[in-house]
């Protein structure tokens, strides 16, 4: 179509800007769709993988399909009307993910017996038009550029550094400014905002009608960025929250108050006024110093570190039933501990909660402990950094000389091969390592305690410990425990930082899991 009489050819530099602008948000767009992935799927090399080979692939698809356009049909309108969808597209993606999100999470947390990968392929698709457009954009302004063979190296090695330029401010302005201030959802809308903004003002300067049109769009997109309703509004939902790390909700239950986090079956803490036990695989952590060698008594345990502190149901239980020992809480999410301390009375005295990623504590701050405890799940991923043998070689440093440490595996009910691996691995640092298995009332899920010590202890130890057991608590807690308790035996690979296959060993328990549940 030849351009109209009363427009007006776009300056280049006007061009470069559209150029550099689709660059920053592809970038902005890839960054933003891991963090609005992460709550439902979790940050593991997987999802990574999953997100950049798809962007990769679909920016692969704009490029083609640019180039093939632009030569059919170089004009400079189609150009912004590909940029102005994409911009809309962009601003869109929060708005129409949820309901995927919801269904595919619902397969992947639950083990459903649904395919799992059509599920993740399914929720990764509602990138595809964004940053297919996205990428038919530099083709195509090469093409308009481009008025001889002479100058074509040279445009287009210009139309592509100012892309990658575009890109690399992208991911730098979307990690750090961006999704910390404005949250997910502001972030794809803020950015499409910008590329259309961009786009509008070069079609006002060419003096194009639809222009106008792509301005209306834009004055109602702004109203996107309003504060939204609460998601949930099913009266049982207290609080709510979007932070730097997670999706944070605070839920009534009964008599009771739990945390959920990042739109996952999981409970992260529990909390009852009065609460003496939490009917949950916490309670377990209660009896782990007595696996200590013989004799451990109640008045042995003063210190503990916990990594993984969520809303502190641990040191609550802890403080109950040993009484005020000092207690060092690391959470990496500091409006999870904000959110503890309003909802989940966690304002104990002898508690310490420190906003920091539990390893790089446990390098530069930690003490000494009798027990550290770790129960960093993001179900069903625990991060890789806190299983190895490096890592618990670092927790045997922060052990007094009969110290205890503990960590909180998940399971199916006949799948134990996450929990073979952290115990064969514990075993390569500690000379005794031991399992308790949490009963799993029928339910196809559940969780084991693997406790390890410091010095050689053994399951006679562990029995005339809890002999001596005086607090009621602690009594009650032996009773329920002490028939599930078994040795840990050294039959996994051991996970180390340089190769500890998290995501792999979990994946092939729902693999297995699936396919029992399809098998005739």
């Amino acid at each position: 179509m030849p351009p109209s009489s009363h427009t007006v050819p776009p300056p280049q530099r006007l061009l470069y800007i559209v150029v550099f602008v689709a660059g920053y948000t592809s970038l902005g767009v890839e960054l933003a769709a891991s963090r609005l992935l992460d709550p439902w799927f979790g940050n593991s090399i997987f999802v990574w993988a999953s997100l950049i080979g798809l962007i990769l692939l679909y920016l692969a698809v704009g490029y083609w399909l640019g180039g093939r356009l632009a030569d059919r049909r170089p004009d400079t309108e189609l150009l912004l009307t590909i940029a102005a969808v994409a911009a809309v597209s962009v601003a869109m993606v929060p708005l129409i993910s949820r309901p995927i999100l919801q269904k595919a999470a619902g397969v992947f947390v639950n083990y459903d017996t649904t395919l799992l990968a059509a599920s993740f392929v399914a929720t990764l698709a509602l990138f595809s038009l964004p940053t297919i457009l996205l990428g038919m954009v530099s083709p195509f302004v090469i093409r308009l550029l481009v008025r001889s063979a002479e100058q074509a190296g040279e445009v287009a090695g210009r139309v592509f550094a100012l892309s990658t330029i575009g890109s690399i401010l992208g991911v730098f302005v979307t990690v750090l400014i961006m999704i910390p201030n404005l949250g997910t959802r502001r972030t794809f809308i803020s950015l499409g905002l910008l590329l259309l903004g961009i786009t509008v003002l070069v079609g006002l300067r060419m003096r194009r009608r639809r222009a106008w049109l792509g301005l209306l769009i834009w004055l109602l997109m702004t109203l996107l960025l309003l504060p939204r309703v609460a998601i949930h509004s099913d009266g049982l939902t207290l609080y709510e929250q979007e932070s730097a790390y997670n999706y944070i909700r605070v839920v009534r239950n009964g008599p009771e108050i739990v945390l959920k986090l990042n739109e996952g079956a999981g409970v992260h803490s529990v909390y009852r006024p009065n609460m003496q036990l939490s009917d949950g695989i916490w309670d377990y952590f209660l009896l782990a110093p007595f696996f200590a060698a013989s004799p451990a008594q109640e008045d042995d345990v003063r210190s503990m570190l916990l990594i993984g502190l969520a809303a502190g149901t641990i040191p609550k239980l802890y403080t109950q039933a040993y009484g005020p020992i000092a207690i060092d809480g690391v959470e990496i999410d500091p409006a999870i501990i904000e959110v503890g301390r309003r909802y989940f009375a966690m304002t104990e005295p002898n508690l310490r909660a420190f906003a920091q990623d539990g390893r790089t504590f446990l390098r530069y701050q930690a003490g000494k402990y009798d027990i550290i405890a770790i129960d960093a799940y993001r179900p069903p991923y625990i991060p890789f950094h806190l299983t190895t043998r490096e890592f618990f070689t670092e927790t045997r440093r922060h052990l007094n000389p009969n110290g205890v440490v503990a960590i909180n595996a998940a399971r199916t009910r006949d799948d134990f091969r996450l929990v073979d691996a952290l115990a064969a691995t514990l075993a390569q640092v500690y000379p005794s390592v031991f399992i308790i298995d949490e009963p799993t009332a029928g339910a196809d899920l559940g969780n084991s305690l693997i406790v390890a010590t410091k010095q050689a202890s053994s399951l006679e130890d562990f029995r005339r410990n809890l002999q001596q057991l005086q607090s009621p608590i602690l009594q009650s807690m032996a009773r329920r425990a002490e028939p599930h308790v078994r040795l840990a035996l050294a039959r996994s690979p051991v996970l180390r930082d340089d190769k500890a296959p998290i995501e792999q060993i979990v994946h092939s328990i729902v693999l297995r899991y699936i396919l029992a549940g399809i098998a005739p």
